[in-house]
């Protein structure tokens, strides 16, 4: 449960700033992109430290490792986006919904791996922590 609420509010955020910023900057999706993953990032990691992972201290050490988890995603997945929506343009010919629909299919899957990382790094047991509750 917590896997969907944190992609419906990353996708959301996505969406809205897409939304927000296309009328005032061409290739508004990729700053929509840049601005909606660190909000999502941050959202994931206290709903996964809070509710799946449960565990105690480090906020700062296991923020930075989301980081590096999400942020390999984040960056592959900006970087794709231009070429993705471009694809979708000229596969569907929606050029207004086209962000849109590459975000999602982006989105689907970039969230496969990111729960093996957090799983296996982000909040990985490491010497000296706190033990899981």
């Amino acid at each position: 449960m917590v896997g969907v609420v944190n992609t419906v509010f990353g996708y959301g955020t996505y969406a809205g700033l897409t939304a927000l910023f296309t009328p005032h900057i061409p290739f508004a999706y990729i700053l929509a992109s840049v601005i909606s993953n660190l909000l999502a990032i941050t959202f994931s990691f206290l709903n996964y430290k809070w509710f799946i992972f449960k565990t105690r201290g480090n906020y700062l050490r296991e923020w930075l490792r989301c980081i590096v988890v999400y942020g390999g995603a984040s960056l592959i997945g900006t970087a794709l986006l231009a070429p993705t929506v471009f694809a979708v343009k000229h596969l569907t010919g929606e050029d207004r919904w086209a962000p849109y629909i590459a975000g999602a299919l982006l989105t689907a899957i970039t969230v496969v791996g990111s729960f093996a990382g957090h799983k296996s790094f982000s909040f990985a047991p490491t010497e000296g922590s706190m033990p899981r509750s």
